[in-house]
């Protein structure tokens, strides 16, 4: 028995999910409680999920079993838009600014099972939001780019567009001293090597054109991809090159 499935079997039984949750968050502490998490979404429904997010900063502080709470709410997000209540498109959207770094990534986790469910509705969220602010396009980054989405070229191929688009307009940002901004190129340092990984045909002529922006922070990202074992897996020469241009 999984994890996850130990989960399902205890929160059928279980009377007070919320305490439940509460007492087995693995907060505070490095890791929450993800299995947890998955399977109280699988079970759970709107009138479960909608109250936790009023869990806001000032009530679930990070770190908290509290804060805990507003995660399991916001993946749960991503099951209630992937059947159908697209309304919850905008309280996604908010919460992908959520000040608690463990909230946006409920945000990619959400998306994540938006694109399992229908991978161009995902698509069609990515196109909405890609202009938006810098947590917003990490976070559609971030979803878009988990491998079993990507096992199909042509889903890969629409994120290699997607993380394209976003690395161009982060090279024509001025003030790059944000918080925002860093977050963002963080996630773009390993994204990339997930794509192209995916679709080197496409992948890998679309990564060599990000040379061509001659910006230090896509040379941070290019270089950050480059590290990654998927890449030298794919073809380690091609990696041992680009390392040397960037050099």
């Amino acid at each position: 028995m999984t994890k996850k499935e130990y989960y399902l079997h205890v929160l059928v039984e279980e009377g007070d999910w919320t305490a439940y949750l509460l007492e087995n968050s693995g907060l505070p502490g490095p890791r929450a409680n993800l299995e947890l998490t998955l399977a109280y979404v699988e079970l759970g429904a709107e009138k479960d999920f909608i109250p936790l997010l009023d869990y806001t900063p000032d009530l679930a502080p990070e770190n908290t079993p509290e804060e805990f709470l507003a995660f399991c709410g916001t993946v749960g997000l991503g099951e209630l838009i992937a059947n159908g209540l697209r309304e919850y498109l905008p309280d996604l959207r908010k919460q992908a600014s959520d000040p608690r770094w463990r909230i946006r990534e409920a945000v990619a986790m959400a998306l994540k099972i938006i694109g399992k469910h229908d991978f161009y509705l995902l698509s069609f969220i990515c196109s909405e939001w890609v202009r938006g602010n810098f947590l917003e396009q990490r976070a559609l980054a971030a979803g878009i780019c988990e491998p079993e989405l990507l096992s199909d070229p042509r889903h890969a191929e629409l994120a290699l567009q997607l993380l394209d688009q976003i690395t161009h307009l982060l090279s024509g940002v001025e003030n790059r001293k944000l918080n925002d901004f860093r977050v963002l190129r963080k996630g773009l340092g390993y994204c990339w090597s997930v794509a192209v990984a995916a679709n080197p045909e496409c992948g890998k002529p679309a990564f060599e054109k990000l040379f061509d922006l001659n910006d230090k922070d896509v040379n941070w990202i290019i270089r950050e991809n480059l590290k990654k074992n998927r890449m030298a897996k794919m073809d380690a020469a091609w990696v041992d090159a680009l390392s040397a241009r960037l050099k």
